[in-house]
């Protein structure tokens, strides 16, 4: 059987994470719920050595290109999906997430992983999250997305949170 390449933790390596709210809820259609998520993505990052190369958040998923210095990509993402969906519950009523026996279901199950070996494929992911807005509609300029590491990565500044420009 051939060896899966996803959510493998890989020291060293950048990493393609998208994460999707529980039945696509629209969560980060609330600037109170992007700003708690971006909020505890920079805590994280300041505790777990790692570099954040870019993001976006979309409606009902978010996508990061990140390396935990460590490799521990499981560790890491599951933990931010952990805080930030306490962060989110506290912070909007908008929108209904099932409750279980310790908490609420904010997530679907898991994430998706991918690791990044070439600077081609680097590039490409880089290209499709700053573009990730303008495919789906919302703005015409991935420059107009607030909700993105776009402004950052090219050192246009006025971004919400600041990416490594250096990978």
């Amino acid at each position: 059987m051939a060896q899966k390449w996803s959510n493998l933790n890989l020291p060293g390596a950048l990493h393609f994470v998208t994460g999707i709210f529980l039945d696509r809820q629209p969560v980060f259609t609330d600037p109170a719920c992007c700003w708690k998520f971006l909020d505890e993505l920079k805590k994280l990052n300041a505790k777990w050595p790692s570099k954040l190369i870019t993001y976006v958040l979309m409606p009902d998923h978010f996508h990061l290109i990140v390396n935990p210095i460590d490799g521990r990509i499981r560790d890491y993402t599951g933990h931010l999906k952990a805080v930030a969906a306490k962060s989110i519950i506290r912070t909007s009523t908008k929108f209904t997430f099932p409750r279980v026996a310790i908490g609420h279901q904010v997530w679907q199950e898991g994430f998706k992983s991918l690791p990044l070996w070439s600077d081609w494929m680097i590039w490409q992911k880089i290209n499709y999250v700053h573009n990730n807005p303008i495919k789906a509609g919302l703005v015409k300029s991935a420059k107009d997305y607030h909700w993105s590491g776009f402004r950052s990565f090219y050192e246009m500044g006025d971004d919400p949170l600041a990416v490594d420009h250096e990978w």
